[in-house]
């Protein structure tokens, strides 16, 4: 097993400034040793098929370097923050799907893990069953109360907190409105729980949703080029100079690759190969060109699809030989994000 130091990134140095680098957290694994049960690590295929049972045959191309292991595991998760913080990330954003989700009991560690390490932490309100504008106030307004005064707990330049809302558009722009905007009949808006609150971008011509909406800004997660309008990064000049002209935040996403083949192999035709990191380095060149303020990177362990820069490692079970970083070390895509977040706050 090769010995991990990641010694070649420090977190020390890091110029101050207005720009930020985000990445998505995935904060969804558990173990049996640990938790007494699997998540995640287990998976089916193509939602509903038999899958894999977790151990050493996970739904996922590739192996943690870390093997598998829980996200309520207060050691690993600090050892997480540290390769973040190393990396030169300023926040994280976590997966969220409500306070009575199992993914809420790993908050509280991470939280106390990412202030030690100097990383704050926001959330990323996907689309759980039920949810709607409304719904989304109530979750702002519950984590608020109940992280906004921790000293990790992400707040902008502007003193207040940033949400992602991961696929915005199953809610209409009118019903968002209602709690967006500062006329709506829901509003969120000067209250002690307002915020930047950043819906997804997917398909061309969505100006009017943003618009309408209440949205301060807008992001684009996906990270394979052929996926999306919003996931092409040719399409982000356009995209930026709106946002620019219309007074929204555009936050694009870069990621180092996309494979989901395992869980779903009818999908690969948005397989995307790293290509020793080029793959990556072109993504933060095209994010780095159109001089955002913000970009978010996808993501720091999403092992299902593929785009997680944590450590993975050469590994093999059951006639199934997992992908690795090789000729790359286990540990290059953390570097490299360090080298990237440095040029990006350069410009």
């Amino acid at each position: 097993m090769a010995v991990l130091c990641f010694c070649a990134i420090t977190s020390a140095g890091k110029a101050a400034g207005t720009k930020k680098v985000f990445c998505f957290y995935y904060n969804w694994y558990q173990t049996p040793a640990f938790d007494g049960r699997d998540e995640h690590w287990s998976h089916w295929i193509n939602g509903k098929d038999h899958g894999f049972p977790g151990g050493d045959n996970i739904g996922s191309d590739y192996f943690p370097s870390l093997g598998n292991y829980s996200t309520k595991d207060p050691a690993i998760v600090a050892r997480h923050m540290k390769m973040i913080a190393g990396a030169g990330i300023d926040a994280i954003f976590l997966t969220y799907w409500g306070k009575d989700h199992f993914t809420a009991g790993s908050i509280p560690v991470i939280f106390e893990a990412a202030g030690k390490a100097g990383v704050k932490v926001g959330f990323h309100i996907e689309p759980y069953g039920g949810r709607d504008p409304a719904s989304v106030k109530a979750d702002i307004k519950y984590i608020i109360d109940t992280w906004g005064k921790h000293p990790a707990f992400y707040r902008s330049d502007t003193g207040k907190p940033l949400f992602f809302i991961y696929d915005s558009y199953l809610s209409k722009a009118n019903e968002w409105a209602e709690v967006l905007q500062s006329k709506g009949s829901n509003t969120i808006r000067d209250t002690p729980y307002d915020g930047e609150f950043i819906g997804l971008w997917v398909k061309s011509n969505e100006q009017d949703f943003f618009l309408n909406s209440g949205f301060d800004g807008f992001y684009t997660y996906f990270v394979s080029k052929v996926f999306v309008y919003g996931s092409d990064p040719k399409n982000w000049p356009e995209m930026q100079e709106w946002a620019l002209r219309n007074g929204k935040q555009f936050i694009p996403c870069v990621g180092p690759g996309y494979i989901d083949e395992r869980i779903r192999p009818e999908n690969s035709v948005n397989t995307q190969d790293r290509k020793n990191g080029k793959y990556y380095d072109d993504y933060w060149k095209r994010a780095i060109a159109v001089k955002p303020q913000t970009i978010a990177i996808t993501s720091f362990n999403e092992w299902h699809e593929g785009t997680q820069i944590e450590p993975a490692k050469p590994f093999k079970t059951n006639g199934f030989t997992y992908l690795d970083y090789r000729p790359l070390k286990e540990d290059f895509y953390l570097v490299r994000t360090r080298y990237w977040s440095d040029q990006f706050l350069k410009r």
